[in-house]
């Protein structure tokens, strides 16, 4: 089981300045490339600061610039808020800066402000990605490519440069419902995916999707590859634990806001709301512990066949006990799994 970094950018006080924010992610990544970790993964959300990252291709080059080996994925690009004619090759550019480093993680975006500002209904954002999927494949993957659809027509065109890997880098699917993990495994893409607060079911039961359809395509399935994020920190200690409890309860007090609604958002800033689950409910669900705690919750997760466990430390915590958090999860977790 590899293990990557979620660079998500969380920025609940403006003072605190978008350069900073960046910067911290950027030396998370510089960490990860040392330590070990085998990817690190980018956002993409606008108009807000909540996961802010507005531009994660360019993030991703510039992290290339600063590393030697780490993967850079992008956790997720929302394909219908761009036109596949000019991102297709903004995706291979990428790809040819970060030195086959990208792995391209997409999905049809999740929360209802963003996509409805941006002029994407969300009860089009199914059928908008299915097609810009498609758009977006063929444009990699052939020359003098024409299209008649329901939201692309066009005369033929050929993206240039060409891609320097057939088809493009690396695909990745961001899906949450296990019957779609199942659907889009099948069809032959790498899966991201996460239960975020949710019970430990949805997870088996996503998990189960994947491993169904890869025995369904037998050896025709057998590169494909499960990644899960979740949000985690290692903590010193009881008090330590309450308070990243306590800060992760705040950061989904606003994160439920735009993801499930209402979607109140002020200034750029999404405003916390009270939240159904307990803070004591959520730590179940999250990996906040002590090195051997941490260890315990992923050891079911290694049995299940997760083949990368994406961690989010950035949930409002200080700059540099996160970096400590990350130093000691590389030196003191993920040992126990490369033994295995």
């Amino acid at each position: 089981m590899k293990f990557s970094i979620q660079l998500s950018a969380d920025y609940p006080d403006k003072s605190y300045g978008g350069d900073k924010v960046y910067a911290d992610m950027l030396n998370q990544a510089k960490l990860a490339d040392a330590q070990g970790f085998d990817a690190v993964s980018i956002t993409e959300h606008h108009l807000m600061n909540c996961l802010m990252m507005p531009a994660p291709l360019q993030f991703a080059v510039k992290i290339a610039a600063h590393t030697s080996r780490v993967n850079i994925m992008t956790s997720i690009v929302v394909l219908p808020l761009h036109d596949m004619r000019t991102y297709a090759g903004e995706v291979v550019v990428a790809d040819i800066f970060t030195e086959g480093r990208l792995m391209l993680g997409v999905g049809r975006g999740a929360f209802k402000y963003e996509m409805e500002r941006l002029g994407v209904p969300m009860d089009e954002t199914q059928d908008r990605f299915n097609e810009s999927l498609s758009v977006l494949q063929a444009l990699l993957s052939e020359e003098e490519v024409s299209w008649d659809g329901q939201y692309y027509q066009f005369d033929p065109i050929t993206i240039m440069p060409r891609p320097v890997t057939p088809g493009g880098p690396r695909m990745m699917m961001a899906v949450m419902n296990p019957e779609g993990v199942y659907h889009c495994t099948k069809r032959g893409f790498h899966i991201q995916t996460t239960p975020l607060s949710g019970n430990h079911q949805l997870l088996v039961d996503q998990v189960s999707g994947f491993n169904r359809a890869k025995d369904e395509m037998g050896d025709a399935g057998g590169e494909l590859t499960l990644s899960l994020s979740r949000v985690g920190f290692v903590v010193k200690g009881d008090a330590d634990r309450r308070e990243k409890i306590e800060t992760a309860n705040r950061y989904y007090s606003r994160f439920d806001n735009v993801f499930t609604g209402p979607g109140i958002v002020e200034g750029g800033m999404v405003t916390p709301l009270p939240r159904e689950q307990s803070a004591d409910e959520l730590a179940e669900s999250l990996l906040i512990g002590t090195p051997q705690e941490i260890i315990d919750k992923l050891e079911p997760y290694q049995r299940l066949g997760i083949d990368r466990v994406i961690i989010n430390p950035n949930f409002g915590c200080d700059a540099q006990q996160t970096l400590d958090s990350l130093q000691c999860f590389a030196e003191e977790v993920m040992p126990h799994f490369a033994k295995h």
